[in-house]
């Protein structure tokens, strides 16, 4: 059978789609390494349906209800006068070398929709979504960005990244022979349950595809292993309203989904998840992220300006490079009852001025930054008083507070005005280089009274993003820092605005070590910021020691958030000659192509990250450390991943050299005791 087909290539993979012989759809071909479009298709079907239509049967790239009416579709669409589905027409296809467009009409329904796909340079991601045109009133009930088709041939393998506030990002996996799979959020943020990120395997092979979606808002991720083996996924934004009104001549676009494929399975394909996150961040991945001090820990709210100089001495002394001032700056704040929207310093707690106390801070030769919560509202604040009107609410209906406070509607361009002008105000009257964006609760009585047709979910992310796009436009040289309760609202449209994000508040070094382990499978060393703190075990109470939650937080982006002043002279100077070996790799870590070594279940784990003629190990013992290993005993070892065989590495911190195939096959020697849990090799290529 002959199709009219296009391919798409990245740097290493080919993406190939063909016009259905069967109908007015776009259906996979082929995806894969370069050149997998070589042959007859492996989404060919026998085209024999009983009970379903051939489009319920199809690999289709989007389809809407009506013509793929049993087996789940991309599009739900109505009429004003009740008529659901659409039984749209192909228009026309337009082909770039970079971009695919594929145009449907459907003149009864009203709807004019285009299928976009786009690959992304230097990366090995392809970008999908969809826009829809009204020629009269329509309700969109269902609006997903795409159906991901995954080119497998057995039993499907998910890996999604699951968990809670304080133990976000764990990596699970489940085997799906049949049935559906969905994973979401309704909290008006990606949320801390889920990532809105997938991976899909043959369970017996190595190859991984993975799917992410750039959406800071409501979001579903459904895969659906259907009759006949196919596997299917589609994703995208879940409107807060149970459905958007388009008006007539109006407008929408879905949000992007970045679809991946590597032929190295899931290790493989966070590298190509970490290019593209490289690839996001542009020009700011040149600036250093600085070693950075936040206070919270130490001081929580009770924030005044002497303590706050004491620990940024001391955390200047140590190497430290940034100093950030949490929440408790700010007027009324003395604890989580009230404050929030008041943005303005404290007289009391800054006695001298704060811009006398910022100066002080940056006499000790540290950049300052400075938390702050811009979407949420103390009832008592005189924000509140002063706009009350300006808070999520249903008239009639009591606003129920979580975490004491209420949150703001971003969605009103007065709202975004207001929070943009206080960033201004800030950020143009003090010398601040650093901001801690932070969102402590999700949206409950969320409405707008008297507001008419509204698409709530929709318009608090353009708020946002309004807000952090004129964060960079008008202020160019401040971090960044995205943070909502830990990972609550970590995607790519988020990455791309900010310089770092905050995976989680549990900071405990077990826990921390398999919340980054999860993360890392998604996003990129350089955004991961990561700190060495005081805290105990929440889910996992073994202890480790200082030098563990430095390699550890080293994986990212390193900071200190403890309370350095109950710190002994033998800490403060090891942490300084930890500090002080970060800053000599951490273009390494934060450039470099990252390889996750083992997991946290295992006795050693560690990640390896080359660039250049330099490789950079951090290596962790999970295991037990009450005298183990058992005499006569040996090593632990870590199998090092993409060296050269024949080449030679040295230790520059040993002298031992290793053979490239010694380091690939018995791997790299440890021996773990009590006093020695963790470890940071550097190998230079010789």
């Amino acid at each position: 059978m002959t199709y009219q087909r296009w391919t798409l290539r990245t740097e290493n993979t080919s993406y190939t789609v063909r016009l259905s012989p069967d109908g007015p759809w776009v259906e996979l071909d082929a995806w894969g390494p370069l050149g997998v479009e070589d042959g007859p298709s492996a989404l060919d079907w026998s085209r024999r349906t009983h009970f379903i239509t051939p489009a319920d049967a199809a690999p289709a790239e989007y389809l809407p209800y009506g013509t793929r009416p049993f087996t789940g579709s991309e599009l739900v669409a109505s009429s004003p006068d009740g008529d659901r589905g659409s039984w749209w027409e192909f228009d026309h296809a337009e082909a770039e070398e970079t971009a695919l467009r594929f145009a449907f009409r459907d003149e009864q329904l009203g709807l004019r929709t285009v299928l976009h796909y786009e690959t992304v340079p230097g990366t090995d991601v392809i970008l999908r979504w969809a826009e829809f045109t009204a020629t009269r009133e329509l309700r969109l009930e269902r609006l997903d960005s795409a159906a991901v088709n995954i080119p497998i041939t057995g039993v499907a393998r998910l890996t999604y990244l699951t968990g809670q506030w304080s133990q976000e990002f764990q990596r699970t996996q489940l085997d799906l022979p049949r049935g559906t799979f969905t994973i979401g959020s309704l909290q008006g943020v990606p949320g801390h349950a889920y990532a809105p990120w997938l991976a899909l395997q043959d369970a017996d092979g190595p190859a991984a595809y993975g799917i992410a979606l750039a959406w800071p808002g409501n979001w579903h991720m459904t895969a659906e292993a259907e009759p006949g083996g196919s596997v299917r996924v589609r994703a995208g934004r879940v409107p807060h309203e149970g459905a958007v009104l388009l008006a007539p001549g109006e407008t929408l676009a879905t949000p992007r989904l970045a679809c991946a494929f590597s032929p190295e399975g899931l290790d493989g394909l966070s590298r190509v998840w970490h290019r593209y996150e490289r690839h996001l961040t542009g020009e700011r991945l040149q600036r250093p992220r600085k070693v950075l001090y936040n206070s919270w820990e130490a001081t929580g709210f009770d924030v005044e300006a002497a303590g706050q100089l004491e620990l940024a001495k001391t955390a200047a002394d140590i190497g430290a490079e940034l100093f950030v001032v949490d929440d408790g700056w700010f007027t009324g704040r003395a604890d989580d009852t009230a404050g929030l929207g008041d943005w303005w310093p404290d007289p009391a707690a800054f006695p001298q001025g704060f811009d006398q106390f910022i100066a002080d801070v940056r006499a000790l030769g540290l950049d300052f930054g400075l938390w702050i919560e811009p979407e949420s509202v103390s009832p008592g604040s005189r924000l509140h008083a002063e706009h009350p009107e300006w808070v999520y609410r249903i008239e009639g209906r009591p606003g129920r507070l979580v975490r004491n406070q209420l949150l703001l509607d971003l969605g009103r361009t007065d709202v975004q005005d207001f929070v943009i002008g206080t960033l201004d105000r800030l950020l143009g009257t003090y010398d601040i280089g650093y901001l801690k964006w932070d969102m402590n609760r999700p949206p409950t009585e969320r409405g707008r009274p008297g507001a008419g047709r509204v698409d709530l979910d929709a318009e608090h992310v353009a708020g946002y993003l309004r807000v952090l796009d004129h964060l960079r436009s008008a202020h160019p040289d401040v971090t960044v820092e995205g943070c909502a309760g830990g990972g609550g609202r970590i995607e790519h449209t988020t990455i791309a605005r900010t310089d770092v994000v905050w995976p989680s508040d549990n900071t405990a070094p077990l826990d921390r070590l398999r919340i980054q382990h999860g993360f890392l499978h998604a996003h990129a060393p350089h955004v991961m910021s990561s700190w060495v703190t005081d805290a105990p075990g929440v889910f996992d109470p073994r202890p480790r020691s200082l030098a563990f939650r430095f390699v550890n937080a080293m994986c990212g982006v390193l900071g200190i958030g403890a309370d350095l002043r109950a710190w002994t002279p033998e800490q403060r100077a090891e942490a300084a000659g930890w500090i002080a070996r970060y800053k000599e790799v951490r273009d390494v870590i934060h450039h470099g192509e990252a390889r996750l070594l083992g997991a946290p279940d295992e006795p050693s784990c560690g990640v390896q990250y080359d660039a250049g003629d330099r490789t950079v190990v951090a290596a962790l013992s999970t295991g037990r450390l009450d005298g183990a290993p058992l005499v006569p005993g040996r090593p632990a070892r870590l199998r090092l991943r993409g060296l050269e065989p024949a080449a030679r590495y040295r230790d520059t911190a040993t002298g031992t050299s290793y053979g490239g195939a010694h380091l690939l096959h018995h791997g790299l020697p440890f021996a773990w005791s009590a006093d020695h849990d963790a470890d940071l090799v550097v190998l230079l290529r010789e």
